[in-house]
């Protein structure tokens, strides 16, 4: 059980307060993603800039004598989770670094990480991570994407920001074996490149799209300067385990914030403890991911199992909120009507449900997971 120090409890609480903004922006937000100008001078959205920029490239955040950065996946966890009980669609609608970022950290040279913070220093700028393809998902050992003649071919889909964002990471591969598989930085607008928006039900912060990419020049391969195999896969694997976690984040977050909109609408509500332990129970196991992947012993396949427990629990409060409010509760309340849409979607962000359910069977039966066969 991951319990916190005097410094991650001042932590969650100003992340906490910071929530309140979001939740204020969840409606505006939905019904028009794209609207963001009236938002992004918001204080919420320059603090969770700074929480997720790295330094030397940002200033650390300061509580006290304490200091907090983006590079401690627990710290950032807590702060998606209690960020995410405001609202987890208006946090995917923040211009930051993102996944993008963490792949720009794990493989850009000093040139390259200028080159992407410096572009998304003004805060309107919003940033996009290109795996995903239209029959493959994120299987990125099945990539049709190719990177021929220094240019990009090929169509990505389901691309957070893909059609709003300006600076990005795509992937795509230099031949038919695994370690050709490479990521590129993209400064966009770029010869070959176009974009369409797709229709959103929940999460509609995230703004997914489908990009098309017909010759887009390659100007700035990411891991020349490394060896082969800590290039592009490499980096794919490592930011999907972390990534896991933080959808999981995000959908504990959202049940939390479920849980508080029933409990202050009919605090007798039955079942509400049962529900709160679960979220509890669950909530902690994905803080210890986080810390696992802190200390250097996530391998995998934690991400998997907290991220289909935490979006199966989520599904579920979602579920019981709508019955314990009453028949008509999704239209009285218009916020939890939302939310219901939200939870749906976190399956599909970084691997389905079954997806998970494979990379956890194919690590136990590797007996690389604890109790399977050594």
């Amino acid at each position: 059980m991951i319990v916190l120090d005097r410094r991650l409890q001042a932590w969650r609480m100003v992340c906490a307060e910071t929530a309140a903004e979001l939740r204020d922006l969840a409606s505006p937000i939905d019904r028009d993603p794209y609207d963001m100008n009236p938002h992004l001078e918001r204080e919420v959205f320059s603090r969770i800039r700074q929480w997720s920029t790295p330094c030397p490239y940002g200033e650390p955040f300061r509580i006290g004598s304490w200091t907090f950065r983006a590079d401690s996946a627990l710290e950032w966890v807590i702060a998606v989770t209690e960020l995410s009980r405001g609202d987890a669609s208006s946090l995917l609608a923040c211009p930051m670094p993102d996944v993008a970022g963490l792949i720009v950290d794990l493989l850009g040279t000093e040139e390259q990480r200028h080159l992407f913070y410096s572009r998304i220093a003004d805060g309107r700028t919003w940033t996009f991570f290109a795996m995903s393809e239209p029959d493959l998902g994120s299987n990125a050992t099945s990539m049709e994407t190719r990177i021929k003649d220094g240019q990009l071919y090929g169509v990505k889909r389901y691309i957070g920001n893909g059609a709003r964002g300006r600076i990005g990471v795509v992937f795509g591969r230099t031949g038919p074996h695994l370690l050709s598989v490479r990521a590129t930085l993209v400064d966009v607008p770029a010869p070959g490149w176009t974009a369409e928006s797709l229709d959103m039900i929940g999460l509609r912060g995230a703004c997914l799209a489908e990009i098309r990419l017909g010759g887009v020049p390659v100007i700035d391969l990411l891991g020349e300067h490394l060896t082969a195999t800590r290039r592009g896969l490499w980096a794919a694997i490592k930011v999907f385990h972390n990534m896991r976690i933080q959808v999981a984040a995000m959908a504990m977050g959202t049940s939390a914030g479920i849980l508080d909109h029933v409990r202050a609408h009919r605090p007798q509500a039955p079942g509400l403890s049962h529900v709160q332990a679960a979220n509890e129970a669950c909530q902690d196991l994905v803080w210890q991911a986080a810390a696992g992947l802190d200390a250097g012993t996530e391998r995998g396949h934690r991400s998997s199992v907290v991220k289909l427990l935490a979006t199966r629990q989520a599904m579920r409060t979602a579920r019981w909120a709508a019955k314990a409010l009453g028949p008509a509760s999704l239209l009285e309340h218009p916020l939890l009507e939302k939310w219901t849409r939200d939870v749906a979607g976190f399956e599909f962000m970084d691997g389905t449900s079954n997806i998970q359910r494979l990379h956890i069977a194919r690590t136990f039966l590797n007996g690389r997971m604890p109790g399977g066969m050594s």
